[in-house]
């Protein structure tokens, strides 16, 4: 985006401000510590690429930073806002794109260290901070005289002569400033500061609450013996975690925040597996110091309050409003043609799954016992073993992670784009736990740098992402710096790190936000990555069909031990198997993606207190029909990260999103599949322009038809009945 302030908290935080005689405070505080700072964001870092020197930024560095930031920006937007020249693209547009240049490097660098590394010191301050960037936002846009002549320049857009893409630029920057309240009358200004500035403080709670609950819902476990099904390098590290805290003899089996667990997969002990799914599905309701259920009250009713003040019915429309959906009823339309295909296919999953236990107990001697969440991703892989001979722990030995990275990830680019990587241990890291590479273009140039962060720790937020410490614009002549970051769990020491096929796909789908990051090929930092919600998951689901493509798999899956390639036979078995447990992952997507328009789609008025979020969920998820019960929805509302941050309405996108990623494939595979010239039409058309086009014309310009839902459908395997 223009401004990574502007990123970091509609992405992370939620919002904005507090009151005006406060702001004027502030800055003043502020502007007076501006003349002093010299700390090492001070100018463009000396490193290439304006790469993070991050052995001398030291936390301490922060607040200084953010100070002497705002303060310059303010003092930037003020003479821009004052200047007595009449109003000019160049004079207005252009010097608000050159602003802010000290307060994004600090801040860039922060909110990615806060995903990928906190400490104590960081939540303190992003909990400091949260509602003074909030504040400072507010200053900005509500600025009068500021939007007095970005107005005036909108308004007499068609005779200013200017280029589609500086058109562009001018009425994006004015429909942002309306949205953000500009428009509105002083008394109602004050009150959309106070919302953003109580959102802000709430979201920063919101997330820490998230990782706290991860940690401290960690299952303890006495004996080895209870552990079985694990691999001993699995077992090794849950020892090593036990250590860590201090319970040595003891293990300890780590949460992600996904409903589901890993080791669900593998337990044989089913009592176990229930404890670790139950303290899963508990975590943000647990009536603790880290429950959420309040703040997602609270957090609900003000984004409607907001949403309803800037003109919108409800939190979903005003969000949607911006995004290529549109409106609530287009995303309700779509989900609810997928949601009845995909719960019908689960509970056909299901039934294989019920007559695999009912053999099994039968086999032992036993009762059996009807399918349970925690049951379904142990039989599931049992059944996948009886449907295509093969299992997750036949796989892992040939997916050790560097040789996927390098020599399948970036091997793919390399067929498809032309580009190349070379590793690098001059720079400094943030986490020892992290590779750096340079990414060279087809012609040899220097196109990116490129931070690979995968292992899973204590500090780092659940998930994979990826995000960008120096964006790409020609404006201010930039080239992108970026990372990726998974939540692989860490082996013991001296073992290998050996991939499931899930965290293998992750990767390839995280490396296509990277080469986003990497095309960008955009005039003005505002246009780079800023594409809508349900736009931006479309390039990295289409990386993900090279995962399993014949020729990038045979470079890749080879045994960690002895170097042979994985046996055709497994291979095969692999990509026939893409399709099963489809029924599963749709539904528990879906009814994440719908339980989050449920909550945005409330009037005001309904949205329940504290007391009644949990009953609301599961009203919500049986009124649009998931009552299946061992299909438990991806996310909880106490613990999904995604609508508490830049996914607000939005987590629909993923499947919106995957209807053009699915349509891209099935058109790369009818011309040509992987080649060169695909991979300039799709850097051309797609992954190149970021937000100086409409995201709604780019794949018709790709492809030149509209996408169409069936092709989703028939990659997903939910065509058939």
């Amino acid at each position: 985006m223009a401004c990574a302030l502007a990123l970091a908290i509609a992405a992370a935080l939620g919002a904005n401000t507090a009151n005006a005689a406060a702001q004027k405070q502030e800055a003043s505080t502020s502007m007076n510590t501006a003349t002093a700072y010299s700390g090492p964001f001070a100018a463009p870092s000396t490193l290439d690429l304006n790469y993070p020197q991050f052995d001398r930024i030291k936390d301490s560095d922060f607040a200084p930073a953010f100070d002497a930031g705002m303060a310059e920006q303010l003092r930037e937007m003020d003479a821009i806002a004052n200047n007595p020249e009449t109003p000019s693209f160049q004079n207005t547009i252009v010097a608000m794109e050159k602003s802010g240049q000290l307060l994004d490097r600090a801040t860039n660098v922060f909110f990615n260290l806060v995903g990928t590394d906190k400490n104590d010191a960081r939540d303190k301050l992003q909990t400091e901070y949260a509602p003074k960037f909030s504040a400072h936002r507010d200053a900005i846009t509500l600025n009068p005289k500021l939007f007095a002549r970005i107005k005036k320049l909108y308004d007499g857009r068609d005779t200013l002569g200017l280029d589609a893409v500086d058109r562009r630029l001018l009425e994006m920057r004015y429909e942002d400033f309306v949205r953000g309240g500009a428009a509105l009358t002083d008394a109602q200004k004050v009150r959309i500061r106070d919302i953003n500035t109580q959102m802000s403080k709430l979201g920063t709670q919101f997330n820490q609450n998230v990782l706290a609950e991860v940690n401290d819902s960690a299952i303890v476990v006495d004996s080895r013996d209870e552990l079985a099904g694990m691999s001993d390098e699995q077992i090794a590290a849950a020892a090593e975690a036990a250590k860590a805290r201090k319970l040595d003899g003891k293990y300890v089996i780590a949460l992600l925040n996904t409903t589901g667990q890993p080791a669900e997969a593998q337990l044989a002990n089913r009592a176990l597996r229930q404890r670790l799914h139950e303290a899963s599905v508990a975590r943000g309701s647990r009536g603790n110091q880290w429950d959420n259920t309040t703040i997602v009250s609270q957090v609900l009713k003000l984004r409607a309050e907001r949403a309803r003040l800037l003109g919108y019915d409800t939190s979903a429309n005003f969000v949607l409003a911006d995004e290529t959906a549109a409106n609530q009823e287009n995303v309700n339309a779509m989900l609810r043609q997928l949601a009845p295909k995909a719960v019908a296919n689960a509970r056909r999953e299901g039934a294989d799954l019920q007559v695999m236990i009912d053999a099994e107990q039968k086999a032992k001697g036993e009762p059996t016992f009807i399918l349970q969440p925690w049951d379904w991703a142990y039989y599931s892989e049992k059944v996948r073993a009886a449907k295509f001979s093969f299992d997750e722990s036949q796989l892992k030995p040939y997916f050790e992670m560097k040789n996927v990275l390098e020599n399948g990830v970036f091997h793919a680019a390399n067929k498809l784009y032309g580009i190349s990587f070379k590793e690098r241990t001059d720079l400094p890291k943030y986490h020892p736990d992290t590779w750096i590479y340079d990414v060279f273009d087809k012609d040899g140039k220097r196109l990116s740098i490129f931070i690979w962060d995968p292992y899973a720790r204590a500090s780092k937020r659940g998930g994979a992402w990826m995000n960008t410490y120096v964006a790409q614009s020609a404006l201010l002549g930039e080239k992108p710096v970026v990372a990726n970051h998974l939540n692989v769990p860490k082996p013991s020491e001296g073992k290998p790190t050996l991939l499931t096929w899930d965290e293998v796909t992750t990767a390839f789908h995280e490396f296509g936000h990277a080469l986003h990051g990497f095309f960008q090929d955009v005039r003005y930092p505002y246009f780079s990555m800023n594409v809508p919600r349900d736009f931006v998951e479309y390039p990295s689901q289409v990386n993900e069909m090279w995962a399993d493509w014949p020729e990038i798999l045979a470079h890749y899956a080879k045994h960690y031990q002895t170097g042979e390639a994985m046996p055709k036979a497994l291979l095969d078995k692999v990509i026939a198997a893409s399709k099963f447990n489809q029924g599963f992952a749709t539904t528990e997507y879906l009814e994440a993606a719908m339980l989050d328009q449920r909550w945005h789609q409330l009037p005001l008025e309904n949205i329940p207190e504290a007391s009644g979020v949990m009953a609301f969920e599961a009203q919500a998820l049986k009124a649009d029909g998931f009552d299946y019960a061992p299909v438990p929805p991806r996310y909880k509302t106490p613990y999904f990260s995604h609508i508490m941050g830049g996914y607000a309405a939005g987590y629909y996108a993923y499947i919106w999103s995957e209807v053009l990623g699915a349509n891209t494939t099935q058109w790369i595979r009818k011309n040509g599949g992987l080649s060169l010239a695909n991979g300039d039409r799709l850097r051309e058309f797609v992954l190149a322009p970021g937000g100086q086009i409409e995201a709604g014309k780019l794949f018709p310009n790709f492809a030149g038809y509209e996408a169409k839902i069936e092709a989703l459908l028939e990659q997903r395997g939910l065509n058939s009945k």
